[in-house]
């Protein structure tokens, strides 16, 4: 069943910078204005502190969004947002990368550091190759 509730287990490596990446590539949402459906394929990365983002319910979070009109902007930014609610990770980016709808291409990219966190090249900056129907 689909969920707005994220859970957390304690991160088995605290002591070291590591990166887990989740790879969506079928979310779903529509369009607010048009109820047209909009796709789009998610890579959050995220360096964790004390918590890790459960697997299970981070598939039941992002297929919540199936039925909701949100604009590209706002949905990527409110996942981010709950991922850090939940877990305060030292580093998170999601990259949405939006299919594409009346000829555009949209990526949205948003991040979110832990105050002091510097963090180093582990955390490559995303490589965004020209649309290519994904």
């Amino acid at each position: 069943m689909p969920s707005k509730e994220l859970h957390v287990f304690p991160n088995p490596a605290p002591e070291r910078d590591y990166v887990i990446q989740f790879q969506v590539p079928e979310f779903t949402c529509h369009c607010p204005l048009t109820g047209q459906p909009d796709f789009a394929h998610f890579t959050i990365d995220v360096v964790a502190d004390q918590l890790c983002v459960e697997l299970k319910s981070l598939k039941m979070y992002m297929w919540s969004f199936r039925h909701e009109g949100a604009f590209h902007e706002k949905v990527t930014n409110d996942i981010l947002s709950k991922i850090v609610e939940v877990t305060s990770p030292r580093y998170a980016r999601i990259t949405a990368r939006w299919y594409v709808r009346g000829g555009i291409y949209t990526n949205v990219v948003a991040e979110h550091r832990q105050k002091g966190w510097k963090g180093d090249a582990i955390v490559p900056a995303p490589h965004l190759p020209q649309a290519t129907g994904l």
